[in-house]
């Protein structure tokens, strides 16, 4: 007798087809979801985005707001040679030069450019309306005609204002508080105005008599021999205190100035923390390394398809007011008591 025949049956039941092909479904799901949150270059079969990088300063005044460029933009998946190149380009404290540089930039056919200050955004806005523009620091984009409006920036260019010409009102405040009857600040200021430092001036000068204060405006190319002479003028006009504009040629001349300062034993408030690094009294701003940082989340939006008239221009998070007791001493100041506990950090 034949041995009995095993029937195989291979159709799958109802219910066994529906799992599977749900399972399909959720796996599809699962690629699109994790697709999508890759950098825009893995799904463009490998792209390098190009993205130029515009300073008016120079690279070592600058270097510390780099890195955390740099470094927020590798904590958020791109690095340099592998799907990202930046194009850099310091000015040199030369604005002149921006035009020809960002011509230069937009020659690379660069996909998205990063700017530090007013006057070289102006530049980049002017030269091209397609580029998108991310504004690493704008004092006032608004009043400078760079955006719309900070909700809607509207066009091409978006990014971070670090409120500039508020700020400096502040900073003379603060000066009114720390020095006492105080009625005659020093003003140092840049030749050539452009709307950054037209948008600062109008604001102090509006603040100054609020204050009962005189601001003695005086004019310097930011050098070694014009600083010099600046305070020499300080000195005849019996100012008591010095204040700057806030501008990258005066953070790269930082050494010499809180030098000077020191030298002349008069008390000064400047916008970055970098002066009182450097030994100077006090400042008062924002934290620009985390404007920076926020720079590189842009980048990193636009880059994955966001558009900049869609994106809000965003306003400081941060802010720092350091006092440096080391130079209050060395110049015979005091600071009130009532100062130093609003102080962020104390140098001692």
């Amino acid at each position: 007798m034949s041995p009995p025949t095993t029937k195989f049956i291979s159709a799958t039941p109802a219910s066994t087809r529906r799992w599977f092909s749900s399972c399909k479904v959720f796996a599809a799901l699962f690629i699109v979801v994790f697709t999508s949150t890759l950098p825009a270059q893995a799904q463009q079969a490998g792209k390098i985005a190009r993205i130029a990088y515009l300073d008016p300063g120079n690279a070592s005044s600058s270097a510390g707001l780099v890195d955390a460029f740099r470094q927020e933009l590798s904590k958020l998946g791109w690095s340099e040679g592998k799907n990202i190149t930046i194009e850099y380009r310091f000015l040199e404290q030369n604005l002149e030069r921006a035009r020809e540089s960002v011509a230069d930039l937009l020659h690379l056919k660069v996909d998205l450019i990063v700017v530090a200050g007013t006057a070289p955004t102006a530049a980049a806005k002017r030269a091209t309306d397609t580029v998108p523009i991310v504004m690493a620091n704008v004092g006032d984009p608004v009043g400078a005609g760079l955006v719309a409006s900070l909700a809607r920036p509207g066009g091409n260019v978006t990014g971070l204002s670090n409120l500039s010409p508020d700020l400096n009102t502040k900073r003379l405040e603060i000066l009114k508080d720390v020095v006492p009857k105080l009625a005659q600040v020093g003003l140092l200021t840049l030749p050539g105005a452009n709307i950054a430092a037209d948008l600062q001036l109008k604001q102090l000068r509006a603040a100054a008599p609020a204050l009962k204060i005189k601001l003695e405006e005086i004019e310097t190319q930011a050098d070694t021999k014009s600083l010099a002479n600046a305070f020499q003028i300080a000195k005849q006009k019996h100012v008591r205190a010095i204040l700057t504009t806030a501008s990258p040629r005066f953070t790269a001349a930082r050494k010499q100035i809180v030098e000077l300062a020191g030298k002349s034993a008069l008390p000064a408030i400047y916008f970055q923390r970098e002066f009182v690094n450097d030994g100077g009294l006090m400042s008062y701003g924002v934290d620009y390394e985390d404007m920076f940082r926020g720079a590189a989340v842009y980048v990193d939006k636009i880059l994955k398809g966001a558009k900049p008239a869609d994106l809000p221009v965003e306003q400081p998070k941060k802010f720092e007011f350091i006092v440096n007791l080391k130079a209050a001493k060395q110049i015979g100041l005091t600071i009130p008591p009532n100062v130093l506990v609003r102080a962020d950090r104390v140098i001692r």
